[in-house]
């Protein structure tokens, strides 16, 4: 059975590749290079992902009454985007040198869509009951079922009725908005700025922990803590400034030579973004 989850994930790669694809042809690279560093980035993506949910999320796999084997069980949920970024941006960098393809262009062509396929996965979280945050009356609350992991469903009461925990804060959604606006917001200033290359993915990594801290304080899933903080909220920091240092760092690089610092008679590199 194809879960729902797994489409969400593969409905994001599909348009993420799709999308830098038209990026890279707009840097002076054929398009089809993008499906084909993807065959490195993506299954790197994949493990860096589940990597970091196990090590950082281990006590359900490996803890006392764990079970090990469900680590290998990635469409039930568990993709710690850190990690999917972190080693997928490894495969990328490797797949970018058997290709040809300079690596500051091509992770400036997929930032946007990076993003665009994070917001689409987001929605994976709803299909599978989880990621959720406190309590609400809010109109736009989300309601959550009491869980049946091994049968994929809400857990039914005597009645056939799906047990009903309450109406909680929808953070996945939350966090799918933010991402909307962030990737419009860097295909503008890639539009609209003369960047250099590797400052748009630095952007990227920088301005994703803004939203995402902020869904953390709002998550009420469990979480290992760190000085009474969430893990990831240590994690979101230490990868803000992670961007601002790459940021910095690649605008001391070489002018960019491509559509960023395009002339403006050359309209149609920019309308492809």
């Amino acid at each position: 059975m194809v879960r729902a989850y797994a489409l969400c994930i593969l409905t994001g790669i599909v348009l993420a590749v799709w999308l830098t694809g038209r990026r890279l042809e707009a840097r002076g690279t054929p398009s089809t290079r993008s499906l084909d560093v993807a065959a490195y980035a993506v299954p790197f993506g994949i493990v860096g992902g589940r990597v970091y949910h196990l090590i950082t999320s281990w006590q359900p796999y490996f803890g006392p009454g764990g079970h090990p084997m469900d680590a290998l069980k990635i469409w039930h949920g568990g993709l710690g985007i850190w990690g999917a970024i972190a080693l997928g941006a490894l495969g990328a960098w490797l797949g970018c040198r058997k290709y040809g393809v300079p690596f500051r262009d091509y992770i400036d062509a997929a930032a946007p869509g990076v993003v665009f396929a994070q917001a689409l996965g987001r929605w994976g979280n709803w299909f599978n009951n989880e990621l959720y945050g406190r309590h609400t009356s809010a109109p736009w609350g989300l309601t959550i079922h009491q869980w049946d992991e091994s049968q994929g469903r809400a857990v039914l009461d005597a009645a056939g009725r799906p047990v009903v925990l309450g109406t909680f804060q929808p953070t996945f959604l939350y966090e799918s908005v933010f991402l909307v606006v962030l990737g419009l917001l860097l295909l503008r200033i890639d539009r609209v700025r003369s960047l250099r290359p590797g400052q748009l993915f630095a952007l990227y990594v920088a301005g994703y922990p803004l939203g995402r801290v902020v869904m953390e304080f709002l998550r009420s899933d469990e979480a290992n803590h760190i000085l009474g903080l969430r893990v990831n909220v240590w994690t979101c920091l230490v990868v803000f400034v992670l961007g601002v240092v790459l940021y910095v760092r690649a605008g001391r690089s070489v002018p960019a030579s491509g559509p960023s610092s395009a002339e403006p008679s050359e309209p149609a590199d920019h309308d492809v973004r």
